[in-house]
């Protein structure tokens, strides 16, 4: 099979498409041949080596794609060749063949395209367990979303949205401001800004958001000032660099609240990984969810995609098509 492999840490030039051996069916396993592959930035800390990889190389990226069932292990009973099967946590997906563990092959239904689920599991699943789980956003809220032209950023604008929610994004240019506001942010302010004192000023009553999601990380002590008394700091990247320390006595005088971020401790079964697929699912038929603005690149042209992401121009998803 054709991958897209790399065999040292470095910039996007270490990676190549490659033919490698086809990978061997397990027990409890299927092997899918994907259609469409999610790139995530999570793609590029391993690539560069700040995230650990285990084995020896040829590397290979990815953790999210979706395709046709190719071989099905003995004993699976409910998985059928030819089924359509997408995923967001699975390693190698930047291959024509992976190998999925049955307790994460989440079904993909024959109005949703491949592309579609490739590129909205992941970020989509993130920002569903960040507007119902971390901070359940209802009518009325003020919320502010960081990177709000990211692919994260713009599924948390709509599904906030939908909730009745008043949206306040935060981006870097002209360009991804009107990606946000595109998506549906009711205002848009920009990190050149003060953006915090911006914010105070657009809510009601001049009080503060009652959320503030934060990806960047460097930026968290300005989402405090951000958000209002007995408000919520939601904490989950670190795009911009390591967060400050919070000293907890802030937190006691404000009565605002931190609380941490991570997809994998809110996902934690198949039938949760489904309940919420089928949710953006649903979101995208009914039109709550438009996924806007997604890039392809062939698989093989992996390296392209990697600098475009990289540079931090991209708006909404990448996805890399076999």
């Amino acid at each position: 099979m054709k991958a897209l492999i790399f065999e040292q840490f470095g910039g996007p030039e270490v990676l190549r498409y490659a033919e490698i051996p086809d990978p061997s069916l397990a027990l409890g396993h299927i092997i899918v041949r994907t259609k469409a592959i999610g790139l995530n930035f999570a793609d590029v800390y391993r690539r560069r080596g700040n995230y650990h990889l285990a084995g020896k190389p040829p590397y290979i990226l990815g953790y999210e794609g979706a395709g046709v069932v190719e071989q099905v292990s003995p004993e699976v009973a409910h998985i059928q060749v030819g089924d359509r099967i997408a995923f967001c946590d699975v390693p190698y997906a930047n291959s024509e063949l992976v190998v999925v563990p049955v307790e994460r092959a989440i079904p993909v239904p024959s109005d949703i395209t491949f592309e579609q689920a490739a590129g909205i599991l992941l970020q989509g699943m993130t920002a569903h367990y960040l507007i119902n789980d971390s901070y359940l956003v209802k009518a009325g809220d003020d919320i502010v979303v960081h990177a709000a032209a990211g692919g994260v950023g713009q599924l948390l604008i709509q599904l906030a949205k939908s909730k009745g929610a008043r949206v306040i994004g935060l981006t870097s240019s002209a360009t991804k401001q009107a990606a946000a506001l595109q998506a549906g942010a009711d205002v848009v302010f920009g990190y050149d800004t003060e953006w915090a004192q911006e914010v105070i000023r657009f809510t009601e009553e001049n009080e503060g958001a009652s959320v503030v999601y934060d990806s960047v990380g460097s930026t968290l002590m300005e989402s405090f000032a951000a958000v209002r008394t007995k408000g919520t700091v939601v904490f989950y990247g670190m795009a911009g660099g390591d967060p400050p320390h919070v000293d907890p006595r802030m937190l006691m005088d404000s009565s605002k609240t931190l609380t941490g971020g991570d997809l994998w401790n809110h996902v934690t079964s198949l039938a949760n990984r489904i309940e919420r697929a089928e949710a953006l699912y649903q979101a995208l038929r009914d039109g709550v969810i438009l996924m806007g603005g997604v890039t392809s690149f062939p698989l093989r042209d992996g390296a392209e995609a990697h600098r475009l992401i990289e540079s931090r121009q991209s708006t909404g998803k990448i996805l890399l098509i076999p």
